[in-house]
């Protein structure tokens, strides 16, 4: 596996970890009452370790864009929403009906289908694509 899919994956996983960071900091801070509750927020370490987590998986997102066209970048995000809804079950015992298993089904076609769309249709990628769109360009400072 190439680093550039490492770096991809990274995305789906740090969205995860900021998921349940942010879950740990609310369920110890409780229901958001007065400027107590918002000091909290400020000096909780899960709440902090979230602002990080985010902030390394925006420099992440930032690398995969500079490679990948937005439209086959921005379904790997979805991978997120099938993580997210494991580790629930898993780290805090939240029930998974058949919807969110069929849901996720779904999500995960769905990127196996975007993500192999350029290789069998033989799409050119964004910076060699000639604009559709009289209002469209196409950045060639790449």
């Amino acid at each position: 596996m190439t680093s550039m899919r490492l770096i991809w994956l990274c995305v789906p996983v740090l969205n995860m970890l900021f998921q349940i960071f942010t879950k740990l900091g609310a369920m110890q801070l409780g229901s958001p009452e007065g400027t107590a509750w918002l000091g909290g927020a400020l000096t909780s370490p899960w709440i902090l370790a979230a602002v990080v987590v985010e902030i390394v998986c925006f420099f992440i997102w930032m690398t995969v864009l500079a490679e990948l066209d937005l439209s086959k970048a921005f379904p790997l995000s979805g991978i997120s929403y099938v993580l997210i809804i494991a580790t629930g079950w898993f780290a805090f015992g939240e029930p998974i009906v058949g919807l969110q298993i069929v849901g996720s089904v779904l999500i995960l076609a769905g990127v196996w289908l975007i993500a192999g769309a350029s290789k069998k249709t033989g799409c050119v990628s964004e910076r060699d694509a000639k604009p559709v769109l009289p209002h469209a360009h196409v950045r060639k400072d790449r």
